[in-house]
């Protein structure tokens, strides 16, 4: 009776083990439906040594299985895998993307003060051409006709906001 014990310990112990372990290695839920298998298998052999064995491993199942899940969905998103899976960026995709922000925030400041030629007109929004560029623009005070020269007084980076020049 007392390899039933063994036995039934160890099934449950290597459950959870191999509930972490799906974690990690991407199985499609093989290792989860394993682990399960294991941990009722665990407590089927600590029920044939004793009705007290048994309910202590049930319990330890019944508890220990949700905790060790909720545990290990807490930690997931911080694996290789979850982070592959949810999209969260490493460390530097993030160093990259606010260098892109912060050059992105620069070209935005060097283009206020620029002139630019209207290519549609601006009643009061068309397109505008500064530097070779074309981009969407927003008249400040009038309606701009085609051709005229225009002057960039700020750029959110989707629409220019441009004024009439002479």
């Amino acid at each position: 009776m007392e390899s039933l014990l063994i036995w039934g310990l160890a099934l449950i112990a290597l459950s959870l083990v191999i509930l972490g372990l799906e974690l990690f290695v991407p199985s499609g839920g093989v290792l989860g439906i394993t682990a399960a298998v294991m941990a009722i298998a665990g407590v089927v052999c600590l029920f044939k040594v004793d009705t007290k064995w048994g309910a202590i491993g049930g319990l330890f199942v019944l508890v220990m299985g949700p905790a060790a899940l909720f545990v290990g969905l807490k930690i997931w998103p911080t694996t290789p895998m979850g982070r592959r899976v949810i999209g969260t960026p490493t460390d530097e995709e993030l160093h990259a993307r606010r260098e892109s922000e912060d050059a992105e925030k620069r070209s935005t400041a060097a283009m206020i003060g620029q002139e630019g030629t209207v290519l549609t007109d601006l009643r009061p929004v068309g397109t505008v051409e500064i530097d070779g560029k074309r981009y969407d623009a927003l008249s400040e005070l009038m309606v701009v006709p085609r051709g005229a020269r225009v002057l960039v007084t700020a750029f959110d980076g989707v629409q220019v906001r441009v004024r009439q020049v002479g």
